[in-house]
């Protein structure tokens, strides 16, 4: 310790930090580390502790705080009382009557108090910069290994989370899986042991699902029709579309080019929904339908038996039959991926990049290393690191960011679908 304070910078010698000083005409202050200013602090870090709860540890950025003494959390707006003010020495705490300017304190039970979170005087309400946290990139498919794990884990998942902002874990409704995010293989290895040994809960890994979409290739045209007569009031309406592709990220669109009043204004918006909700389940493989227009052009109406659940019916159907004519295709979304990499792993790096279906971008010289862009397939980056580290001895490091979605090829497209078909029956047999 005698050391540690020899050698490790004082915090009074360090530049004052800006902070905002929150409220009407809010402006950008320094603020020097001295205990003669007011009260300021960050919270580094937030630990959840058995039979005591959560644990927030902050360092003093400005002034003096003491124990009992309340302040504002200039994030939230709510009001904290720190009582049980205290130091950490490993495992134990210490309580202490007061910290100063560059302390590091810590407190129990904070009612709405979080990571990056700044406490300051209710005179002077100033509101630090946040520590920057890299974002998590790395996903893992997570199940529990039984019953009671598996109801625990909406328990643990959000005080992992709020102990470690750069994991992030969470169901995802879409892909029906729980998928939790990290830095890197590794990082999340960690994780799930801490899930184990801290709260009891033990988890299984699988490859994470692909978001996979649907689209059209070319234009097509589709007429629904839907009537049914039960002895009473029947049900009647009619419609035809057409429909065309739009460009990647544009999404969907309805025009609506009715004229005559062959169908009436109030039930456009029933074909509309009857569209929008065929799409959502998909052509091919039931994958929501994407970036596509649609024109209603034509139709017929009855003047009793119409209804907008008849027309709305008679939207889907249109739209099934124009978008089989419109050569549905599959989409699966892009990884942008930069290697920073060690100049003689090039070679296995690209390699590496073409057996997973990637497009090489460019390679940059950075000093004795190169750095490689590429785009590659989400399905294709399952373990990425671990096969990185592999081939460079641990020497490389990549990082990604969506790069939007691209079409399937006919051949890996043809198993995508087959394997979700597959799927689909398994679940419906049990």
């Amino acid at each position: 310790m005698r050391k540690m304070v020899e050698l490790f910078p004082n915090p009074g010698d360090a530049p004052p930090q800006v902070a905002r000083v929150r409220g009407d005409g809010e402006e950008d202050v320094r603020v020097p580390c001295t205990d003669d200013a007011p009260f300021s602090a960050l919270v580094y870090k937030t630990l959840s502790e058995p039979h005591v709860g959560e644990l927030s540890l902050f360092r003093i950025t400005s002034g003096v705080c003491t124990s009992g003494m309340e302040v504002v959390n200039t994030c939230h707006g709510g009001t904290e009382k720190l009582a049980h003010l205290a130091v950490l020495h490993g495992r134990e705490r210490t309580e202490v009557p007061r910290l100063h300017a560059g302390d590091l304190g810590v407190v129990a039970r904070l009612r709405d108090t979080h990571t990056n979170d700044t406490l300051a005087s209710s005179t002077r309400p100033l509101l630090l910069s946040p520590i920057p946290f890299p974002k998590p990139d790395i996903a893992v498919g997570i199940r529990g290994v039984s019953r009671s794990d598996e109801d625990r884990l909406g328990e643990v998942l959000p005080r992992l989370r709020e102990e470690d902002p750069s994991f992030v874990a969470g169901y995802h409704p879409e892909l029906g899986q729980t998928i939790a995010r990290g830095l890197g293989e590794l990082h999340l290895e960690i994780q799930m042991e801490r899930m184990k040994r801290k709260f009891g809960v033990r988890v299984e890994t699988e490859r994470p699902r692909v978001a996979y979409r649907e689209t059209i290739s070319r234009n097509g045209e589709g007429r629904g029709r839907h009537k049914k007569q039960s002895g009473g009031r029947g049900q009647f309406g009619d419609c035809r579309v057409r429909i065309s592709p739009r460009p990647r990220g544009e999404g969907y669109l309805f025009v609506d080019a009715i004229k005559g009043g062959v169908i009436p204004g109030k039930f456009v918006p029933s074909v509309d929904r009857g569209i929008q909700e065929a799409a959502a389940r998909g052509l091919l493989a039931g994958f929501p339908l994407v970036d596509f227009q649609v024109e209603l052009f034509d139709g017929s109406f009855h003047a009793v038996d119409s209804s907008d659940i008849a027309f709305k019916i008679a939207g889907s159907l249109a739209f099934q039959e124009g978008a089989a004519a419109a050569g549905p295709v599959l989409l699966e979304p892009v990884m942008e991926v930069s290697v920073s990499t060690p100049d003689e792993c090039v070679g296995d790096i690209l390699g590496d990049i073409t057996q997973r279906r990637g497009k090489v971008l460019g390679m940059e010289p950075a000093g004795g290393r190169t750095v490689v862009r590429a785009r590659i397939p989400e399905a294709e980056l399952y373990k990425y690191a671990n096969a990185l580290r592999s081939m460079t001895q641990g020497r490389a490091a990549h990082t990604r960011q969506p790069g939007g979605y691209e079409a399937v090829p006919e051949q890996e497209a043809r198993k995508v679908i087959d394997r979700v078909r597959a799927e689909g029956a398994t679940v419906g047999a049990h």
